[in-house]
């Protein structure tokens, strides 16, 4: 087997490879490159789970970032067991064939109780007095305390939320990506895996706060491409092979649609009042939408409203489509956990899982950054309330209330949807920013263009090269 390491550079696409990007054009330039037709939907959770099984959402049950669980009556999002991605997995086969075979798994998605031989990834800890620990997860355990007494702690805030991609006390902009990149290194030097899967998600918090044409992303692509130069650099000085590839392409928007509320107001939601703010009650609800970027599953606790619905949903502005049961089998998404009809967004346009009509009554996480407790996701929580007039004296009074054990909510987030000016999710229509695979081994290659389903028999040709 040859000895491989596949970087996930989170949005990287032919359309911001450039003059920007020498290291990783250059790369490019000794091997060879192709587009990836996103996997549907072009979700990091979708598509990672696309790449390491060979299969579908339909197959692999992997249908976003998160879905409505029918038999909890609940929403969860980026859950990390592995057991939900179902289907043998890369690694699972690899290891069959040469029983020496060894994985890492650095930062891709649904890393615990995977099966690899080493992994990190992050994962707070939530005492019973209701703190929240910024801290990782780790496969062997004794990995955890090793690797952060040489790197350091791993710099959580500026993973998700208002602190990534951008200088703050926290770190610099790239800060999350470099320390596992850090960690990259850390892993090969210790264990040699055979196999490395390694996440880079830098690009993915400008690209959706400022959008892709937005001058300020040729800061971000160069510092990416840095650190992905100098891993490229090392593992070849250690004789691994490198591929890089990336999920999905960031596009423009400018349309947030609120589906839920478009459901509240011709009455099928219920939502009731928690101490004075309003919080969604998707059993209790009719029909409730779980958005995900441009994409939103749409799910009907009453089957009769089907043909009501998906004619609502064909009216509404910023809809492109929406799939029933056949659509859902052409997109190969048509699993239980997937909702009963999805509703895909126009290119310039995305889903909020906003529910509420009134600002007043939001309720208390929404102002917060809480990706396990909004039910969708909120790319809204890149940005700072911009009506917050000391912003960073607020945030140190919240730091010391929480030090001095005091209860407080680090409400800074703002209810502007209109801010986020990047998505994805749909396919989009520019071929330029469908996601790249990018490989050292012409001959291992193929076609220049690549179903995501394709990406999982190249890489297992690359490491049985």
């Amino acid at each position: 087997m040859q000895r491989t390491a596949i970087i996930n550079i989170v949005g990287l696409t032919e359309s911001l490879l450039g003059a920007d990007t020498p290291r990783i054009a250059a790369f490019r330039q000794r091997g060879v490159s192709a587009n990836i037709i996103p996997a549907f939907p072009a979700l990091t959770c979708t598509a990672q789970s696309t790449y390491l099984t060979g299969t579908t959402a339909s197959v692999h049950g992997i249908v976003g970032n998160g879905w409505y669980h029918r038999e909890l009556a609940d929403v969860q999002f980026w859950k990390q067991s592995n057991h939900l991605v179902q289907g043998r997995k890369l690694w699972q086969e690899l290891r069959q064939r040469e029983e020496k075979f060894t994985c890492a798994k650095l930062f891709w998605w649904y890393n615990m109780y995977s099966g690899v031989d080493y992994s990190i990834t992050p994962r707070p800890i939530y005492p019973a007095d209701g703190r929240k620990v910024f801290d990782i997860y780790t496969w062997p355990y004794s990995i955890r305390e090793e690797i952060k007494q040489d790197l350091g702690e791993f710099p959580f805030p500026t993973f998700w939320g208002p602190a990534a991609g951008v200088q703050t006390p926290q770190g610099c902009p790239e800060a999350a990506s470099r320390w596992i990149a850090e960690s990259a290194r850390w892993i090969e030097k210790k264990y040699q895996p055979t196999l490395s899967l390694i996440y880079l998600p830098h690009l993915d918090y400008n690209l959706q706060r400022l959008g892709p044409i937005d001058p300020a992303i040729r800061l971000d692509l160069r510092a990416i491409d840095g650190i992905v130069g100098d891993l490229i650099d090392f593992f070849a000085s250690r004789h691994v092979q490198v591929i890089l590839l990336s999920e999905y392409g960031i596009t423009p928007v400018h349309l947030p649609v609120h589906l839920n509320k478009l459901f509240r107001e011709h009455g099928l939601l219920a939502v009731k009042d928690e101490l004075g703010l309003e919080l969604l009650d998707c059993g209790a609800s009719k029909v409730f939408a779980v958005a995900d970027h441009q994409i939103a599953h749409v799910y009907l606790n009453d089957p009769r409203l089907e043909s009501r619905i998906r004619e609502l949903l064909e009216k509404q502005e910023g809809i492109a489509q929406v799939l029933g049961k056949s659509e859902k089998k052409e997109f190969g998404i048509d699993h239980g956990r997937a909702g009963d009809l999805i509703a895909v967004a126009a290119e310039n346009a995305w889903f909020t899982y906003y529910y509420w009509l009134d600002d007043s009554v939001a309720p208390d996480f929404a102002r917060t950054v809480d990706i396990h407790r909004k039910p969708g996701y909120d790319p809204v929580e890149l940005f700072l309330d911009p009506g917050i007039r000391f912003p960073k004296l607020k945030i140190a009074w919240r730091l010391l209330q929480k030090k001095l054990g005091q209860r407080m909510l680090m409400d800074l987030i703002p209810l502007d949807a209109t801010l986020v000016k990047g998505s994805h999710g749909r396919r989009p229509t520019n071929l330029g920013d469908y996601p790249v695979l990018i490989s050292s081994e012409p001959s291992l290659m193929g076609k220049p263009l690549l179903e995501a389903t394709d990406v999982y028999p190249l890489l297992k040709r690359h490491v049985l090269a």
